[in-house]
């Protein structure tokens, strides 16, 4: 039996939460300084955080070492399965062919590849981590920007920070359900007010993605569009979370945003860049579609891409009404296989292959004396993952990929993440080891020895939970509680802070190494995380800074905002 302890030092919670926060140090100052591969800051981060669990927190080796294993176990499941059927689907739309199509049919509604970037990492990454989650966004959003012109790094840098306004209600608002039962708060309520503060994050996305695309000159030219898509996503998760359901508050979001872009797109044309060498297109990309930088590009009807390149200048392929649904088809497949899972009596039928047991060997108490839960939940048919290999099974049918080349691409996707898989076991290792000896509990109450300053840092607290296990969710059922514990201590209110956790959470999924690493797997750019980390750490902060100052002002100034 080992009882947690928050205070290791001795007197001095700020040295205790030093010592607590050396695994998390090691591995921003590794990836971000240093630039280390993933992986390897990961392993080295792990040994630290092996060392502070044993040398700080007293916890016995064998305890250490099986919660570490305990984590990775967690991963498999609930990250590694998801992200490698993600990216195989993804893998056989491309080798099929279909993926072209794909591409062609997202110019048919802007040729610009900065309102292609909205439409591709904000609206459909929104809507994929509205049903997925767990990176699956980050992996198809990012591979489909590399394949219509992006270089690998700006891909990947666009498809994390896109990836922030829908995370906190991703997987049919998981991390609100969550949060409701970790705090005792009804999901509803929760959910309004993480309604009230995202979408205002969310606005400001666009803008920002087009300023990654093509920096002063795309936002000059591009951001009447940036803000249709940004306030048209607020608006509609607003609305949703507050008045219709806050289950689907990411997916009225992200058809509410690509609905008001594609409607304002009738009326308003872009200005086309004024050079289109510093726009990212690969030659392979403008073979059939060099009219991704003229919006009056005439348009050609049903042209084999084989004959696309020796189409004129300025030129866009429109497909068959056929072969768009085909392209289409694996994504259609998703939502329509993500959304019957909803369904109670569907619900009934996949529990059968869900088993839940004790880890063995882990036997740990709060330092109240309270036992600490180690459920090991094995959802085999109703995982996200199984989900999605299920989607991919039924894409390969459909579009008739025979089952060896299938097989042939499962085993390529594998070898794609070989460095992004035992990043995510480390990571996760480095999450269950913080989480069960005490040291995320250490950092928390640190913050909250902060008085009514507190509202201001409780989104970072969030944000932590989030860098460190790369899930929304996760970091509500680890700080959810504690967030109220503080806000009964300080005089907040609990609901408003339980909520900033989810909020805050989200502007850390970008700079978690997980996301990372699948960021970097998913645009064949493995080993580069590091400089990933850099080009979205300075984002991550400052829309942190503005979502801490907002909650401050939900406690007085703004307290007519919250629900």
């Amino acid at each position: 039996m080992f009882q947690q302890v928050y205070d290791p030092v001795g007197g001095s919670l700020l040295l205790s939460a030093l010592c607590a926060a050396l695994p998390l140090l090691t591995m921003f100052i590794l990836l971000g300084w240093f630039r280390v591969t993933p992986h390897r800051a990961a392993l080295v981060s792990l040994l630290v955080c092996i060392g502070v669990a044993l040398f700080g927190y007293g916890m016995p080796i064998s305890t250490t070492l099986n919660t570490g294993i305990y984590g990775s176990a967690f991963s498999v499941l609930t990250v590694l399965w998801i992200i490698v059927n993600a990216i195989w689907l993804y893998n056989l739309t491309v080798k099929s062919g279909h993926f072209a199509t794909l591409k062609d049919s997202f110019a048919l509604i802007s040729p610009d590849p900065r309102i292609q970037a909205i439409l591709i990492a904000y609206n459909f990454g929104a809507l994929m981590e509205a049903l997925a989650g767990a990176g699956t966004p980050i992996a198809i959003s990012g591979a489909m920007l590399l394949a219509i012109g992006m270089r690998p790094i700006k891909a990947a840098v666009l498809a994390l920070v896109a990836n922030t306004a829908p995370v906190a209600f991703g997987a049919l608002a998981v991390p609100i359900t969550t949060l409701a039962q970790v705090t005792g708060i009804p999901f509803e309520h929760l959910g309004a007010i993480v309604g009230h503060q995202t979408p205002l994050i969310a606005a400001f996305v666009p803008l920002i993605l087009v300023w990654l695309t093509d920096s002063k000159r795309g936002l000059t030219q591009v951001w009447p569009a940036a803000v249709v898509a940004g306030v048209g996503f607020g608006l509609s998760q607003w609305a949703s979370a507050t008045f219709i359901s806050v289950a689907l508050a990411d997916v009225i979001g992200a058809l509410g945003s690509a609905f008001a872009l594609i409607l304002f797109l009738k009326v308003w044309r872009c200005p086309s860049p004024d050079s289109a060498s510093d726009m990212d297109a690969s030659s392979s990309t403008a073979e059939h579609s060099r009219g991704a930088r003229d919006t009056a590009a005439p348009v050609h009807e049903a042209i084999p891409h084989s004959v696309g390149a020796y189409l004129p200048p300025g030129t866009v392929v429109r497909p068959t009404t056929g072969s768009m649904f085909q392209a289409y088809l694996p994504y259609i497949l998703i939502i329509a296989i993500f959304s019957l899972a909803q369904m109670q009596v569907v619900k009934q039928w996949l529990s059968v292959g869900t088993f839940s047991f004790a880890w063995p060997g882990l036997s740990i108490t709060n330092a109240a004396g309270a036992k600490v839960g180690t459920m090991f939940t094995l959802n085999s048919l109703s995982a996200t993952g199984s989900l999605l290999l299920l989607s991919g099974i039924l894409s390969a049918i459909l579009l008739r990929i025979d089952a060896r080349t299938a097989i042939v691409t499962y085993r390529e996707t594998v070898y794609q993440l070989r460095w992004a898989i035992p990043t995510v076991l480390c990571v996760l290792a480095i999450a269950f080891i913080m989480n069960y000896s005490g040291q995320t509990v250490t950092l928390g109450v640190w913050l909250a020895q902060t008085g009514s300053a507190f509202a201001f840092l409780s989104p970072v607290i969030g944000w932590i939970g989030v860098a460190v296990t790369g899930s929304d969710n996760s970091a509500n059922a680890l700080f959810g509680a504690l967030q109220v514990a503080a806000a009964n201590a300080t005089g907040l209110n609990p609901a408003l802070l339980a909520a900033a956790n989810a909020s805050g959470g989200v502007l850390g999924k970008m700079i978690s190494p997980q996301s990372l690493a699948v960021g970097a797997a998913a645009v064949g750019i493995i080993g580069q995380e590091g400089l990933i980390f850099r080009k979205v750490i300075g984002w991550s902060l400052l829309l942190l800074a503005v979502l801490s100052l907002l909650v401050y002002l939900q406690t007085n100034v703004l307290a007519w905002m919250v629900p």
